[in-house]
C-alpha cells in the first residue's frame, strides 16, 4: 500500500469512524426500507474525467472497516492515470453494506484525485529543475491527512503536516517576538530546554529580513513571502546555498515554472490541495 508516514492504522480507524458516525448515525434508513439484508450484489467504480487516480487504497481501508467480509478487486492502482470510462475496483457482497458507504468512498477518492492530478501537473511544469513542489497547512480540518496523501501520490512533496513536526516562524511570530532575530533567538532556547530538534524555517518579506534570518546561523529554511522573481533571485544569491529557499503566498500553477527558474529550492503552494477541482466518478450496480 502507497501510504506516507503519517497515515497510520490509528489515524485511518478514527477518520472513517468518525466519517461514518456523522453520515450513517443511526442506520442508513433508505437502504434498510428498501434492499434485502442477505441481499449479495456487485458495482464498480467508474472514472468520468482523466485523471490521477487516488484514494483506492483508502477507499478498500473504508469498505474493510464496515464490513470485512466485502471483495474488492482493483484494477487501477493509486498514482495511475486513468481515462474517462475506466473502471478502477469491483466490489462484491452485501447490497446494504456498499450502498452505505457508495458516497463516503466516492467523496474520498474525488477529492483526492483531483488534488492528485494538480499536484502532477504543477510538478510537471518544473521537470528538469532542482526545485520541489511542497503543499501547506491549507487543508480541510479532519480531511489533511487525505488532502495531504493525495499530494503525495500526485508527485509532489509535503510540507510539515502539522503544528508539532517542524518550526515555522511566520510574519505573526515575528511581529509579536520583536522581530526574526527575537523569535528564532527565543526558538533556538526552546528547542534546547525542550529536548527537541526539529528543523526552523522562517517567513521573510523582503531582503533585509532574509539578510537577517541569515545573520541568526540558526534557521534551516528561509520563505521568502510574496517577493517578486528579482527579489527572489536575489535573495538565493544572499543565501549562498547555506540554508534552503522556499518561494510562498500566492503561488499558482502558471507561476511556478518562473520561479523555479530563479533557482529556490521549494516552492510551497496551498493552491494544489484548495484550488483542485474535484474529478468526477461513479460507484454502479451491474
Amino acid at each position: 500500500m502507497n501510504r506516507p508516514s503519517y497515515v497510520t492504522d490509528d489515524r485511518l480507524r478514527h477518520f472513517i469512524s468518525e466519517a461514518i458516525r456523522e453520515d450513517v448515525g443511526d442506520g442508513d434508513h433508505s437502504t434498510m426500507a428498501s434492499v434485502p439484508a442477505n441481499m449479495i450484489r456487485r458495482a464498480h467504480l467508474i472514472i468520468k474525467d482523466d485523471c490521477i487516480l487516488a484514494g483506492v487504497d483508502l477507499a478498500l481501508e473504508i469498505f474493510r472497516y464496515y464490513d470485512k467480509d466485502l471483495k474488492i478487486d482493483v484494477l487501477k492502482k493509486d498514482g495511475e492515470f486513468v481515462k474517462k470510462g475506466d473502471i478502477a475496483f469491483e466490489v462484491v457482497g452485501s447490497a446494504r453494506s456498499i450502498l452505505t458507504m457508495e458516497r463516503f468512498v466516492l467523496n474520498c477518492m474525488q477529492r483526492m484525485s483531483g488534488i492528485a492530478t494538480y499536484a502532477h501537473d504543477t510538478v510537471k511544469l518544473v521537470e528538469g529543475a532542482t526545485t520541489k513542489i511542497l503543499d501547506t497547512r491549507k487543508t480541510t480540518p479532519n480531511f489533511r491527512m487525505c488532502e495531504k496523501w493525495a499530494v503525495y501520490i500526485g508527485g509532489a512533496q509535503n510540507h510539515r503536516f502539522g503544528l508539532y513536526d517542524m518550526i515555522m516562524l511566520k510574519d505573526n511570530h515575528n511581529d509579536y517576538a520583536g522581530g526574526i532575530t527575537a523569535s528564532v533567538t527565543s526558538t533556538v532556547k526552546y528547542l534546547k530546554e525542550k529536548g527537541k530538534e526539529m528543523m526552523i524555517d522562517v517567513e521573510t518579506r523582503n531582503l533585509e529580513e532574509v539578510k537577517e534570518a541569515l545573520a541568526t546561523n540558526a534557521v534551516d529554511i528561509i520563505m521568502l513571502d510574496n517577493m517578486s522573481l528579482d527579489e527572489m533571485a536575489e535573495a538565493v544569491k544572499l543565501t549562498g546555498g547555506k540554508v534552503k529557499t522556499e518561494a510562498s503566498g500566492g503561488i499558482t500553477k502558471e507561476a511556478v515554472k518562473a520561479i523555479a527558474a530563479v533557482g529556490v529550492d521549494y516552492i510551497s503552494s496551498g493552491a494544489i490541495i484548495y484550488a483542485a477541482p474535484v474529478k468526477d466518478m461513479s460507484l454502479k450496480a451491474f
